[in-house]
C-alpha cells in the first residue's frame, strides 16, 4: 500500500485547537465493519456500547512539561529543548533548536539561573542535553511548558495543564497526550465499573514519532521510532480470563493498542512485557488482541490512520472521515472521537 492510500481532504480548520468545554461533550462516530455502517452519537452514549465482563483498556502514562527554553552563554541566543527521554539521571535526549548553532559543549542558561550542556549530538537530528541537577521533572515542573502539537499553532496555556492530560494520567513520560483518553470522567469510569466494566491500565511513553509524517511512498519502508512500554503481568491476565470468557477488549487510543499488540502471544494470547516498541501496523494486518478500538480522528496519510485501518476496511473508514469532514467534527488531540466495534 502506499501513503496515498490514506489521503482525504481535511479543512484546516477543521483541526481542534482548543478543547471541548467540558470532556464528555464531544461527538463520537460509531463504525460498524461488520455491517458497514456508521452514524454519528454523542460520547456520553459510550457506556451503551459496553456489557459486563469487557475491558477498558487505558495508557496511563503522563505528559510532561517537555518544552524548555534557554539563552546561549555569551551571545544570549534564544534556543528552545524539546526533552524525548532520560538517558540516566541528568542525562536527556531531546530535540534543541537551533540546531546547527547547537554544537557538543554548548552552554544554555535557563531561567532560574542553572545551566544546560549539549553534550552530544546524533544522526538523527537529536542531542544529548546534561543538566546540573539529576531531578529533571522537578525542574520541568517549574519552568517547563506542555509540549502542544505543532498543528495547533500556539503556546501551551494554564487550561493545558489539566485539560492535555487524562484523568487516569499516573505516569510521567510522555511528550503527547493519548488523546482517545481526554474525553472520560471520574463519573463515567466510576459508572463503567459499577456496570461490571473491567478497567484496566498500559503504559507507552509517546514520543516525537506521533508527529512525523511519513516521508517513503510504500508504508513498508516507513519505520517507526521507539517509543517506551509496559504491560504488568496482573493486567495480562486478566485480559486473558476476558477473552476466554468471551468478553470484548476495547482499547481506548492507538498507544494502547500497540502496547497490547506488541504483548500478543501466539499461544498465551498475551503476555506481559516492558521494553521499547517500533511496531507499526498498518493493512492488511488485523488486531491479535484488541476487540474494539476507541480513536479520535487522526490527519490524512498519518500512521494513524494506518492503524486504524487495520481494524476496518480502509475504504469503509475514508468514508466515515469523508463524513465527519461533511458534518464538521473536530479532528485530532482536541477533537472529537470514532468508535469502531
Amino acid at each position: 500500500m502506499k501513503v496515498s492510500d490514506f489521503d482525504f481532504d481535511l479543512p484546516e480548520e477543521l483541526i481542534a485547537s482548543r478543547p471541548a468545554q467540558k470532556r464528555d461533550e464531544s461527538r463520537m462516530m460509531v463504525l460498524d465493519p461488520r455491517a458497514g455502517t456508521f452514524e454519528i452519537r454523542s460520547f456520553r452514549d459510550f457506556p451503551s456500547y459496553m456489557s459486563p465482563g469487557d475491558a477498558l483498556v487505558m495508557n496511563d502514562t503522563r505528559v510532561i512539561p517537555a518544552r524548555l527554553f534557554g539563552h546561549k552563554e555569551g551571545s544570549g541566543g534564544r534556543a528552545e529543548m524539546l526533552l524525548v527521554e532520560e538517558l540516566r539521571p541528568g542525562l536527556w535526549l531531546a530535540f534543541v533548536k537551533p540546531g546547527r548553532r547547537l554544537p557538543p559543549g554548548t552552554v544554555l542558561k535557563l531561567a532560574d539561573g542553572s545551566a544546560v550542556r549539549i553534550a552530544a549530538r546524533r544522526d538523527d537530528g537529536q542531542a544529548e542535553i546534561e543538566f546540573e541537577t539529576p531531578e529533571v521533572l522537578a525542574l520541568l515542573d517549574r519552568l517547563g511548558q506542555i509540549p502542544l502539537p505543532p498543528y495547533m499553532n500556539r503556546d501551551a496555556d494554564a487550561s493545558d495543564l489539566d485539560r492535555y492530560q487524562t484523568v487516569f494520567a499516573t505516569r510521567p513520560g510522555a511528550i503527547a497526550a493519548p488523546t482517545a483518553g481526554l474525553h472520560f470522567t471520574p463519573e463515567m469510569l466510576s459508572g463503567l465499573s459499577a456496570s461490571g466494566i473491567d478497567q484496566h491500565r498500559v503504559t507507552l511513553h509517546v514520543g516525537p514519532g506521533t508527529f512525523l509524517p511519513v516521508s517513503v511512498e510504500d508504508i513498508r519502508d516507513h519505520r517507526m521510532h521507539e517509543e517506551i512500554y509496559e504491560l504488568a503481568p496482573e493486567v495480562a491476565a486478566s485480559l486473558r480470563r476476558t477473552h476466554n470468557s468471551g468478553g470484548k477488549i476495547t482499547a481506548v487510543g492507538t498507544t494502547s493498542v500497540r502496547t497490547l499488540e506488541t504483548c500478543a502471544d501466539p499461544e498465551l494470547f498475551l503476555r506481559p512485557g516492558a521494553g521499547r516498541t517500533a511496531i507499526f501496523m498498518h493493512p492488511p494486518r488485523r488486531p491479535a488482541v484488541v476487540d474494539r478500538l476507541l480513536t479520535n480522528f487522526h490527519l490524512p496519510r498519518s500512521t494513524l490512520m494506518m492503524l486504524v485501518s487495520c481494524f476496518a476496511p480502509r475504504e469503509l473508514v475514508l468514508e466515515a472521515y469523508r463524513c465527519a469532514v461533511t458534518e464538521k467534527m473536530r479532528f485530532y488531540s482536541y477533537g472529537d472521537c470514532m468508535l469502531i466495534l
